[in-house]
C-alpha cells in the first residue's frame, strides 16, 4: 500500500469455486486490488517476458503444472488476453480439477475476434475503472479536471508527464500491437484530435478527413478504444416525440477527464468556461457509468437532441438530467428538460453548482436542482438509479 491508498468500492464476492473476468483500462489499479484482496493467490503476469514466452509456445504447461499440486490454490492471471490460447487449459482446470481463476484483462478485442472460448458462461464478468466519488469522497475539480481519476495520476506531482506517458508510451503502441495497425502515423493524429470529439457526436468523415484514413478506419479506431475500455458510445434516446429527434449518431466520451484535458492540452485553474463545463459533464457522466458498471445496472445512459438543437445531457432509466457548471440555475436553464417533458414521463433534474438542493415549477412541471456533492450522494446511496 501507498500513502496515497484508496479502498476500492467492488465487491467481488466470489463464492468457493466462482472464476472470473476483470475487466478494465491500464492503470485503473485492478493489480493492486486484487493483491491486497487476495494476497495468498498463484499470480501469472503476462507483462513477464518469461511467464508470456512461455505459455504462448506451451499453454498446455499451465494445466500439467498445476495438475502436480496436491491441491490448486485460486489463481489470478494478469493481461490474460495476450495468451488467448490458454483459455481452453483454464477451462478444462475448471471443470476437471475444480480450479477458481481470476482472469484479469485490459483488453477484449484480441478474444472478441480470434473467437476463442470464453469459458462457456462459466465465470462472472466485473469492471474495474479509475477512482470514484463513493470512493474519494471529495470533489477537488483541478485534480479531477487535470489529473484525472486513475489513481496514479490523481495523486500525482507532475500529472503531466504521467498522462503523456500512459497516451505515448502505453496507449499508441498496446492499440498498435492489439490491432495490428500498419502506421502509427493515422493514429496518433487521431489521438490529437480525439480530446475535442470526446462528450461530442462523432462525425466520422471529417475525422477521416483530417486523418487523411478512410470512415471505416477512423470507426475501428473509436471501436479499439472502447475494446481496450478507454471511452464509451452513449447513444441517442429514442423518444416518443413527434419532434424530428437525430437517432443514429451516438456520442463517444473518454474514460477519464485528465486523458481528455491533456489530449486537449487544457489546464484548468478555475471552474468558468465553456472548456470547464464540458469537462463537469464529463466527470457527471463517468460518475453514472462507474454506478452503472460498478451497480450492475442494465438500463444504459443515453442522450436526448432533437433537430432543432434542442438536448438533454442524460436519460437515465425513468430521469432526465442536465449538467451545468452554474452556481446560480436560470428559467433560461430549464429549457430543454422543459422541451423533453412535452412528450416524455420523466423525473427532471439540472446538477450544477448552487449550494443548497431545490425544486423549481414551470407549470406543472417539477425540475429538482441538485448541487453536484449531494446528487453524488444520492445516486451512490441508490437514491438516483433504482
Amino acid at each position: 500500500m501507498t500513502d496515497h491508498y484508496i479502498k476500492r468500492i467492488l465487491d467481488l464476492n466470489l463464492p468457493r469455486g466462482q472464476s472470473c473476468f476483470l475487466w478494465g483500462a491500464r492503470k485503473t489499479g485492478k493489480s493492486t486490488f486484487l493483491k491486497e484482496r487476495y494476497p495468498d493467490a498463484l499470480w501469472i503476469d503476462f507483462l513477464q517476458a518469461d511467464a508470456y514466452q512461455k505459455y504462448l509456445l506451451e499453454p498446455q504447461r499451465l494445466r500439467q503444472e498445476l495438475s502436480l499440486l496436491p491441491s490448486i490454490p485460486l489463481i489470478i492471471i494478469d493481461e490474460f488476453q495476450k495468451v488467448p490460447e490458454l483459455l481452453n487449459e483454464i477451462h478444462w482446470l475448471i471443470e476437471n480439477k475444480k480450479a477458481q481463476f481470476i482472469l484479469c484483462g485490459s483488453s477484449s478485442r484480441r478474444l472478441r475476434f480470434s473467437g476463442v472460448n470464453l469459458l462457456g458462461g462459466r465465470a462472472w464478468r466485473f469492471m474495474f475503472l479509475p477512482l470514484c466519488y463513493a470512493e474519494l469522497k471529495e470533489l477537488n475539480w483541478p485534480k479531477i479536471f487535470n489529473n484525472g481519476m486513475l489513481p496514479s495520476h490523481y495523486f500525482s506531482e507532475n500529472p503531466t508527464k504521467s498522462l503523456a506517458a500512459y497516451l505515448f508510451d502505453y496507449v499508441l503502441n498496446e492499440i498498435h500491437m492489439e490491432a495490428h495497425l500498419r502506421q502509427k502515423e493515422p493514429f496518433s493524429k487521431f489521438l490529437d484530435i480525439l480530446g475535442f470529439c470526446s462528450g461530442e457526436m462523432i462525425n466520422y468523415s471529417n475525422i477521416a478527413r483530417d486523418c487523411g484514413v478512410t470512415y471505416k478506419t477512423i470507426q475501428t479506431y473509436f471501436e479499439i478504444l472502447e475494446d481496450m475500455y478507454l471511452g464509451y458510445f452513449v447513444r441517442p434516446y429514442k423518444a416518443r416525440s413527434s419532434r424530428q429527434i437525430i437517432q443514429e449518431i451516438p456520442k463517444f466520451y473518454l474514460f477519464d477527464t485528465g486523458v481528455a484535458s491533456y489530449l486537449k492540452r487544457f489546464h484548468f485553474t478555475e471552474m468558468r468556461g465553456a472548456d470547464a463545463g464540458h469537462a463537469f459533464e464529463h466527470y457527471v457522466f463517468l460518475e453514472l457509468t462507474a454506478y452503472r458498471l460498478l451497480r450492475e445496472k442494465r438500463d444504459p445512459i443515453c442522450y436526448w437532441r432533437t433537430k432543432d438543437g434542442y438536448e438533454v445531457d442524460f436519460v437515465v432509466q425513468d430521469k432526465a438530467i442536465e449538467v451545468k457548471m452554474s452556481s446560480s440555475i436560470s428559467k433560461h436553464d430549464l429549457k430543454n428538460l422543459l422541451i423533453f417533458s412535452e412528450n416524455e414521463e420523466k423525473s427532471l433534474h439540472i446538477v450544477c453548482l448552487e449550494s443548497c438542493k431545490r425544486m423549481v415549477k414551470e407549470g406543472e412541471k417539477e425540475i429538482n436542482i441538485w448541487p453536484v456533492e449531494e446528487f453524488l450522494k444520492a445516486l451512490w446511496q441508490g437514491e438516483i438509479w433504482t
